[in-house]
């Protein structure tokens, strides 16, 4: 026996509901986890929904593919419509999942969808001959107008997504779907199990089908928790590191480097920004001095956001000078932006504590402030000019 002969077979059949099974637990599994984690629960409360009645589906098909083995031809007849259901209702749940909060994806075109694969069943039902003594034995019993009402709704979901921004898996996985089911309907109504190889393709494409949306549930996954990670880490406004995360990389830098800096920086006159140009405006301007700041650090330290107008930049002073960079980042704000800078810093050489630098550089960003502003200061200059002046 051939491969292909052995997958067209029952054990192909079999192979393929059993893979598709363990994919949809895995999926079953995550729709759980993010049901629990985030408070859009409308949407996996649905997918949770819809991914049982696969399985049951699934299931269904492990029972016909061994020999013998039958089902009443209503309960087959009543899956195959929870079938069509749980795809619009999938496809429903992605959509809303990867398109824009603000693209307004309408639900009404999906319930109407439901609501006439139950129509069409009842179509089905009136025009087929069957009794409770009916049995549905594998690839022998079809439902042509659920199976050509399955076609359409496919075809209307695949132009449906042309005026959403989705993955290029999701467009993959109807493309694959589709194709599955052209090849299992054209296997069940014009070939009648004679090409081997055509059984084969429409038992095996479920299983790429529900690998897709598996990896697109997967990478959703990802995406949330990288989310969250981010949120826990960075200002929101400046994308920065908040304050306690800053004070976590500035305490590993310390650790690995021989000696390093805290440069300390406060945007000059910015409560008078705010009073004459908005709070727009004056954001906008703080995300612009944190970006030149997060540049000028990158590759030798880190940024973060102390509070307010003041950011902060913790660097390893092994290869550069820490009045280099805090005189870079003074010009560029200068230059590229409305505002200025006044700026101090601290070395390790003053301090080995990441607090008492960050209250060195701070010291040191007063004197700046206070003797003009639009100036760079180390902590040393300032504690030298405190103590001529006591």
């Amino acid at each position: 026996m051939s491969i292909t002969q052995w997958l067209s077979g029952p054990n192909g059949l079999l192979l393929s509901s059993s893979a598709v099974i363990v994919i949809l637990i895995l999926m079953l599994f995550m729709s759980v986890r993010l049901y629990v984690s985030y408070r859009n629960k409308r949407i996996y409360r649905l997918l949770i929904t819809a991914i049982p009645l696969i399985i049951v589906k699934q299931c269904l098909l492990v029972v016909l593919a061994y020999p013998g083995w039958s089902l009443s031809p209503y309960l087959y007849l009543s899956f195959t419509v929870l079938q069509i259901i749980s795809f619009i209702i999938i496809n429903f749940v992605f959509m809303k999942l990867y398109t824009h909060r603000s693209a307004q994806l309408k639900v009404i075109p999906f319930i109407i969808m439901s609501m006439m694969a139950l129509v069409v069943a009842g179509i089905q039902f009136a025009i087929t001959p069957i009794t409770a003594e009916t049995v549905v034995h594998a690839q022998t019993f079809t439902f042509p107008a659920l199976d050509f009402y399955g076609l359409i709704v496919i075809f209307i979901i695949m132009l449906d997504t042309r005026s959403a921004n989705m993955s290029s898996k999701y467009y993959a996985s109807l493309i694959v779907f589709f194709a599955s089911e052209l090849a299992r309907l054209a296997d069940a109504y014009v070939f009648h199990r004679s090409l081997i190889w055509l059984v084969s393709v429409s038992q095996l494409l479920p299983i790429i089908y529900y690998t897709l949306l598996f990896i697109l549930l997967f990478e959703w996954v990802i995406e949330r928790l990288m989310h969250t990670y981010q949120s826990s880490i960075m200002d929101g406004l400046t994308g920065l590191y908040n304050r306690r995360h800053f004070y976590s990389k500035a305490e590993l830098l310390l650790q690995g480097s021989k000696s390093m800096a805290i440069i300390f920086c406060d945007i000059d006159n910015f409560k008078k920004l705010n009073d004459t140009h908005g709070h727009h405006r004056a954001d906008d301007v703080l995300k612009q001095v944190a970006e030149i700041i997060k540049e000028e650090s990158s590759g030798i330290g880190s940024a973060g956001r102390y509070g307010g107008e003041e950011l902060l930049s913790c660097m390893s002073s092994e290869r550069v000078k820490p009045e280099i960079v805090a005189e870079s980042i003074r010009r560029r704000v200068e230059q590229e932006t409305m505002v200025t800078l006044s700026i101090g810093f601290s070395t390790s050489k003053e301090s080995k504590s990441i607090q008492e630098m960050i209250k060195q550089a701070d010291e040191a960003m007063y004197h700046s402030k206070s003797t003009g502003k639009n100036k760079v200061t180390p902590f040393k200059s300032a504690a030298a000019y405190r103590k001529t002046l006591a």
